[in-house]
């Protein structure tokens, strides 16, 4: 991030956070916490990279690039990150591209993430150069992979982002906790930026989630959830 960016983008305020069980940071703003009480781990295999088909999807190499509505903790990225390194892919680069309202301090991060070991390289990796007042649009690069995390609101971000998407990651809070990260304005720019054939998968199965996402071009299936929830979405552009 550079000078230019922190004078155009002043230091974007954070959440109010309550710390459940030593480790899981819950929003006092939205009434939620940021991921499975189960195993926010395990849930991102089963939702975000089992229903965007991944890491299958990535054998083909070339420069894959994944969108994400609410980076939170990081959670998501340093298990796809981790996911990404254990598939050797040829050839491959990985871009994840994450949008961000509220982005948490590095110590918030670390400590969120250190409840689990088999994420503690990539945690340590993206502490360390997290900056002390994110703001703006942060590019980070590592060995093979890239990320980048957009702070602001979500729809203004998705709607200026230069990149397009091969696969979403849909993990804004509940959707009755949080109805603007799920509105029909921004499931269409998320459809807009994705490229043919690309794909989104989200824990939340609302019914007016579902009516967007098929609203904005989608084709949308149910698939059963993570820890006895009932059912998650994915969904293809034709």
């Amino acid at each position: 991030m550079t000078e230019t960016d922190l004078r155009q983008n002043p230091p974007t305020a954070s959440q109010s956070l309550e710390w459940h069980a030593g480790d899981m940071p819950y929003s006092v703003e939205f009434g939620d916490h940021f991921y499975c009480r189960t195993d926010g781990r395990l849930e991102c295999g089963h939702v975000f990279l089992s229903g965007n088909r991944l890491p299958a999807r990535w054998s083909a190499g070339g420069t894959f690039t994944i969108g994400e509505l609410g980076f939170g903790t990081g959670l998501n990225f340093c298990e796809t990150w981790r996911q990404w390194k254990e598939a050797q892919v040829p050839d491959g680069r990985l871009h994840f591209v994450s949008f961000e309202r509220f982005p948490m301090r590095a110590g918030e991060i670390d400590r969120a993430l250190a409840h689990w070991r088999e994420i503690d390289a990539e945690r340590r990796a993206l502490v360390a150069p997290w900056p002390d007042a994110p703001a703006g649009r942060i590019d980070i690069d590592f060995d093979g992979v890239r990320l980048t995390v957009v702070c602001g609101m979500a729809l203004q971000g998705v709607a200026q982002t230069r990149e397009s998407f091969d696969a979403w990651f849909l993990d804004g809070f509940a959707p009755s906790r949080n109805p603007d990260m799920w509105s029909q304005e921004l499931m269409q720019a998320v459809f807009d930026k994705t490229v043919k054939g690309g794909t989104f998968a989200t824990y939340a199965a609302a019914g007016f989630v579902r009516r967007n996402l098929a609203a904005a071009g989608f084709v949308v299936e149910r698939l059963p959830g993570f820890a006895g929830k009932r059912e998650m979405l994915r969904g293809d552009k034709p």
